[in-house]
């Protein structure tokens, strides 16, 4: 009997240990279970993903702090609510060319050009950094502002005949720089003021936004800003018009004291085609009499669905020079392009 009982401990160490065995790790597999599969975990953990993944780790830690707690959380639904879009955006770029000319001028320039006028050499063509802020409804004003620097940023915006206006040498490295106000009239009436993208011609200034990186030479006889205010209102979905005084047909001259002023319609045919006629009148020389005042015209037609552009551009304008004689002079252009 003794023997028995020497022989029972080692058993009922056994039993005690296969018990606590069998125990524990069950409550620790429920606990692990219970908080995997926790509905208020389960829905935060799939809301704060999908929060990461359409705005960025900032919301994702605020909404780690609003999920955190020892408390239980209400179940939550899966669907994330769609952030409001910001009204502000801010950005930059920089464009490197190298542009092969076979003639090889020994001067590396690329003739008569305003931009990409360098050749046979590598150069920072243009580098901007610009903030912005559209106008709403809710934020009725609105700004664009951005400073650029680069070859074509040096004498894009000048005359081949008229003055420099003061403080173009600084203004040059200025891109876009104005305000806006979208007024509480009939659909909206948005004026702007600075110098804003130009409503003559189809071309931009930046080779990103272009069919190809050199710009046609009729482009660069173009403006690709204005200086002065103008005044937005789109009648209906499809047609948009709007007016506006400038200083002078490049931005940057100063022939005279007396603004030019013109006007734009846009008509959106379809989702794929649209119209838009530009006319442009004012003195563009020293002597601001009414005859020799220039009259431009601007058509652009563009169809667009993608990954195909195609578009239309014809310009005409005409003024008399004020020179012995008096001249008549004309321009015209035609175009088409396609990408």
């Amino acid at each position: 009997m003794p023997a028995f009982e020497k022989n029972r401990r080692p058993l009922r160490i056994l039993f005690v240990g296969l018990l606590f065995a069998g125990i524990f790790p069950t409550h620790i597999v429920a606990d692990n279970k219970e908080k995997n599969h926790s509905p208020a975990k389960s829905a935060a953990a799939e809301s704060d993903s999908s929060a990461f993944e359409l705005i960025g780790s900032g919301r994702l830690i605020v909404a780690h702090d609003e999920q955190s707690g020892d408390s239980p959380q209400e179940p939550q639904s899966q669907a994330v609510t769609p952030q409001p879009k910001s009204e502000w955006h801010y950005g930059g770029f920089f464009d490197l060319g190298c542009l092969l000319d076979f003639n090889h001028p020994s001067n590396h320039l690329f003739r008569n050009r305003g931009t990409t006028p360098r050749v046979n050499e590598s150069d920072l063509n243009m580098a901007a950094a610009y903030l912005t802020k559209d106008a709403t409804a809710n934020s009725r004003w609105g700004m664009e502002l951005e400073a650029q620097a680069g070859e074509d940023s040096k004498i894009f915006g000048f005359s081949a005949t008229a003055p420099n206006l003061g403080g173009a040498n600084w203004l040059r490295q200025i891109g876009k720089a104005n305000v806006s106000c979208l007024a509480p009239v009939g659909k909206g009436l948005t004026v702007q003021g600075g110098i804003f993208s130009s409503l003559i011609g189809y071309d931009s200034l930046y080779a990103k936004d272009n069919f190809t990186y050199t710009r046609p030479w009729g482009a660069d006889y173009t403006p690709y800003l204005m200086f002065g205010v103008n005044a937005s209102y789109a009648f209906s979905k499809k047609v948009t018009a709007t007016v506006f005084v400038i200083n002078d047909y490049f931005h940057l001259a100063h022939p005279n004291n007396v603004p030019s002023w013109g006007g734009q319609i846009a008509y959106t045919v379809t989702e794929h085609l649209t119209f838009k006629e530009i006319f442009l009148y004012g003195p563009h020389q020293s002597d601001t009499a009414l005859e020799f005042w220039r009259f431009f015209s601007d058509s652009i037609a563009e169809w667009k669905r993608n990954p195909v552009t195609v578009a239309f551009e014809y310009q005409a304008g005409t003024e008399k020079l004020a020179t012995v004689g008096n001249l008549r002079a004309l321009w015209s252009l035609r175009r088409c392009l396609f990408t």
